[in-house]
């Protein structure tokens, strides 16, 4: 089977306006989230990543289909393809989309793709992944499909979301926000914090650089808001990634870690059912907050950074062990010589997936 690389890359968020940027950010252990009171007119306080509107939004565009487009640029132009091709195909990973202009305008996430492939020319139906917080990883693993189906030789894979009112709102319905920097895996930790941002990756077959070399989505059905008390979502996920690696090859397993208290004891149990203890572990949402249908591929790029620079990055917020599991998370940055790691997400509606990516060759 031809191998399928990431040939193209591109980050938007508050740490940065590119990949080299936003991973130098993590090391210096910057972060963005905030506290906000009045922000979308929330009566609640919140801590969140929020980017700067006036910065990102282009003329005639929405704020959110503005920085969808100007990733999606970003990582054509470094990868070098014709987005016009017929051969090229684009991936849109969002939760919410435009759901914040609901009140003046159509916006379905059809209408979003459309715009995606229309500010490119390209001829071919933009495809939607929106699959609850493991969309991007989703997205990842469809643009895959896509290129083993033989209509392709490129697919871009965009993921990205913007805050609002109705996300905010919900999410404290919930109870899930922290109001503070949230803190995954810590024993003291209360909650999560938004985010958000844009990324994008180029898929193509190649040789040499980075290789999505497989994935899996696993739906445990457990509780449309809760995870399963077993982990039996990312077990199985974990356990079908790992028919193709073994623990000594991993340098970590990038983990959701949402900060919540049942999220991160999933995932601790899965890494534990699946003989991934010794495996470092760590998470970006101390840095990033949760940036819902971009998470995803941000998360993916920065690991994917971080493997060629020899390290583990550390998990911001971190200090003391609060899950049943011994897992390792990694509270400072440490270092490695492996050339694999493990992307885990998991999301509401039982959602849980995995991808496995491995380093040959020359840097994308």
């Amino acid at each position: 089977m031809r191998k399928i690389v990431c040939i193209g890359e591109s980050i938007l968020s508050p740490l940065g306006a590119t990949p080299a940027e936003n991973f130098a950010a993590v090391c210096r252990g910057e972060s963005a989230l905030q506290r906000y009171e009045g922000m979308f007119g929330v009566r609640e306080p919140f801590v969140a990543s929020l980017m700067d509107r006036s910065l990102w939004t282009a003329p005639g565009r929405t704020f959110f289909d503005s920085i969808v487009i100007e990733a999606a640029r970003r990582a054509v132009e470094a990868a070098g393809i014709d987005p016009a091709s017929p051969r090229t195909a684009f991936v849109l990973s969002t939760i919410k989309g435009n759901i914040e202009h609901i009140d003046s305008q159509d916006v379905t996430l059809a209408c979003s793709a459309r715009r995606l492939a229309d500010a490119f020319g390209n001829p071919n139906p933009a495809v939607v992944v929106s699959n609850a917080c493991i969309s991007g990883l989703a997205a990842l693993l469809q643009g895959r499909r896509m290129l083993l189906s033989g209509r392709f030789d490129h697919v871009v894979v965009v993921g990205a979301e913007v805050q609002s009112r109705f996300i905010v709102t919900g999410f404290q319905s919930l109870k899930a926000l922290s109001e503070a920097p949230c803190k995954p895996f810590d024993a003291t930790r209360d909650g999560l914090n938004l985010g958000e941002a844009a990324a994008a990756v180029v898929l193509g077959f190649g040789e040499e650089g980075w290789e999505l070399v497989d994935g899996a989505v696993r739906n445990d059905a457990n509780h449309i808001s809760g995870p399963s008390r077993t982990g039996e979502g990312s077990y199985k996920a974990l356990r079908y990634v790992l028919k193709h690696t073994s623990p000594e090859e991993l340098a970590f397993v990038n983990v959701h870690g949402t900060s919540t208290l049942y999220n991160d004891e999933m995932e601790a149990i899965a890494i534990d059912r699946a003989g991934l203890l010794n495996v470092p572990v760590n998470a970006l949402k101390g840095t990033f907050g949760h940036t819902m249908g971009a998470a995803g591929i941000l998360e993916s790029i920065l690991s994917m950074h971080a493997v060629d620079a020899g390290i583990v990055l550390p998990t911001r917020g971190f200090s003391q062990l609060g899950v049943s599991r011994p897992v390792r998370v990694s509270a400072q940055a440490g270092t490695t010589d492996k050339r694999a790691f493990v992307k885990l997400l998991s999301g509401f509606g039982g959602v849980n997936g995995a991808l496995l990516f491995r380093k040959g060759g020359a840097a994308c």
